[in-house]
This record gives structure tokens, sequence and C-alpha cells, in this order.
């Protein structure tokens, strides 16, 4: 019997999968506890139906990241903190720290989990730093620590 998976079902496949199995297992097992419904006419028609609008999404939202990139690539954000003569700061050069100058002075809101650093920045001066955007699409950005 075939049938489409509502969730995921371990050793079986995963959630909207069409997957045949034997009738007693799909009628006594997988249909009443809602884990699965009969593969009708209608029911993979909206199978169907929610891949493509899955799909479509996930093309808007690539659209979207790569423009996105275009505008953010190869720019230089400026942060200032207050640093000692010397060039190092009394604290730390954070994720939230280049999300919030990256909105003041493009005024573009990024969340500060897809930027990516090793460790704070604790010095003055220029550093690149990558931004994940989407899934494989990154930006790199330079940031100019600068003190006050």
């Amino acid at each position: 019997m075939k049938i489409i998976l509502t969730q995921d079902v371990k050793n079986l496949g995963k959630k909207d999968e069409m997957v045949d199995v034997s009738d007693g297992y799909a009628r006594n097992f997988l249909i009443p506890r809602g884990v699965a419904v009969e593969a009708t006419t209608a029911n993979v028609n909206k199978m169907r139906d929610k891949q493509k609008a899955a799909e479509n999404k996930q093309q808007r939202e690539t659209e979207y990241a790569k423009s996105f990139k275009e505008k953010l690539d190869g720019k230089t954000v400026e942060v200032k903190a207050k640093a000692g003569e010397n060039g190092k700061l009394f604290g730390a050069v954070a994720a939230k720290d280049i999300a919030e100058a990256i909105e003041a002075q493009y005024g573009l809101s990024i969340d500060k989990k897809k930027i990516v650093l090793d460790e704070p920045i604790k010095v003055t001066g220029v550093k690149a730093v990558t931004i994940k955007i989407y899934q494989g699409i990154s930006a790199s950005i330079n940031v100019d620590v600068r003190g006050d």
C-alpha cells in the first residue's frame, strides 16, 4: 500500500515522502496514529502542491539572499570603541556591535548570529569578517575598529 508520511518515521522515510508499506502496517499502525495518510489522488496532489510551494519559497529566499549579499559584500563598516594608547580595546567588539553598525551605516538589518567571528575583536584596525546570509551564500565585509 502506498502512503504519504505526515511525520518523519525512523527506518521508513521523511515527512511528505511517499513510501510503499504492507497493508497491515499502514492500516493498523501508521494511519491510526496520524503518522501517515493513504496515497489517494487528492493527497498526492496536496503533497506535490506543498513541495512546489516549498521550492518557490526557497527560490525567493535565495534570490533575496543574493541581493542582500550584493548590497553588503566588500563594504567597510566602522565601529567605534574605547581604546588605550597602544590600540588595545578596553572591551571587545562583538557580533552585536557589528550588526548594529551595519544597520546604522547601511540600513540593512542582520541577525548577530549570522556574523562569524572566531573571537571578539580586541584591537583597533581593519579585520575581515564573514556573514552567513543563507545556505551557501555568505558576504565578506571589513570591520574598521577605531578607538575613541
